[in-house]
């Protein structure tokens, strides 16, 4: 019999991990244009609190900051309210005054005029300051983070379109630089995400890369035409519309790079259904040049679509 001191232990889970019992209400997770409802996940904000400050909107933001300081306001209000007489001068009287006073001491202000003459509301009144510091410092640097934080501004067109060039059929997307600064050595990978059976009738979601005609652009400034060749070597090759609706094809378009200017990493993507596939079409020309020789590009026209001329098939390879 081997000694119990050297047996393996069973692992085991906190009821955080698994609370039993506890119904948590499923979650929308939008992924493209497709929905999605996960169940059995709880969603423990306070566990991730600088996540969800960073992802909520500027309104909301403030809004749950506001929320906080009046909340703490009104706790210490009432603790100083509890006990009459901790708070010289007190003015209004009663739980107003107490309030106010809160408000002071949470925002380390101390106008002067009321301040703690016992025991118990200096206690009190500590307490409280420590707090207001450390919101204040907490407060700061989810500002910061959130202001500071890098948003690329690359503007994507509505559709893909699918075309010929040089005499290969090609699949055609393209994006601008809306600040148009310099962007360095951007980047760009196109991925196809589709439904699959394999061999043995597991179902399987897979992601297919799609290599561009250039995935690199040494400076982003304007605008960018990404292609992927629809040839014998493509994972496009004998796909069709109906095929692509059928297996609920996705385009997952993912471009980055460093802002010149602050020196972040900017990253941004565009997400195209098989509905957006625009089939023996192409996009209106938006570079023209004026009489005087000098360029102009007009980006009313950045999303515009038109159908070829000549009646071409809608997929060389159907």
């Amino acid at each position: 019999m081997s000694d119990p001191r050297h047996r393996s232990k069973t692992p085991t889970h906190s009821h955080r991990d698994h609370p039993a019992g506890r119904h948590v209400a499923p979650r929308r997770v939008k992924i493209g244009q497709r929905e999605v409802f996960t169940e059995g996940l709880s969603r423990a904000v306070f566990h991730d609190l600088f996540h969800h400050f960073m992802t909520v909107s500027w309104p909301r933001l403030f809004a749950t900051l506001a929320a906080f300081f009046l909340l703490f306001d009104v706790l210490f209000g009432l603790l100083y309210h509890l006990v009459p007489g901790c708070i010289a001068n007190l003015s209004p009287p009663g739980f107003a005054g107490a309030f106010f006073f809160s408000v002071e001491t949470l925002a380390t202000v101390g106008y002067g005029d009321m301040h703690p003459q016992t025991l118990y509301g200096h206690a009190v009144a500590m307490a409280e300051i420590f707090v207001g510091l450390m919101s204040l410092a907490v407060i700061t640097g989810i500002m910061f983070a959130h202001f500071s934080r890098p948003r690329a501004r690359f503007l994507f067109t509505r559709n893909a379109v699918v075309r010929p060039v040089d005499g290969k059929l090609t699949l055609i997307v393209r994006a601008a630089n809306q600040r148009q600064n310099v962007v360095q050595d951007a980047s760009a990978q196109l991925r196809m995400v589709r439904d699959d059976v394999t061999g043995e009738g597991f179902r399987i979601r897979r992601v297919i890369d799609l290599p561009l005609v250039r995935s690199q652009h040494p400076m982003f400034v304007l605008g960018w035409t990404i292609m992927h060749v629809i040839d014998d070597a493509s994972p496009l090759k004998s796909e069709t519309t109906q095929t692509l609706h059928d297996s609920n094809a996705a385009f997952i378009l993912s471009v980055s790079g460093t802002d010149e200017t602050t020196g972040q990493v900017l990253m941004a993507r565009a997400e195209y259904s098989s509905e957006d596939i625009r089939w023996n079409a192409t996009f209106h020309d938006i570079l023209e040049e004026a009489e005087d020789g000098t360029l102009h590009v007009d980006y009313a026209k950045f999303h515009d679509v038109e159908q070829l001329a000549n009646s071409e098939t809608e997929h060389s390879h159907s």
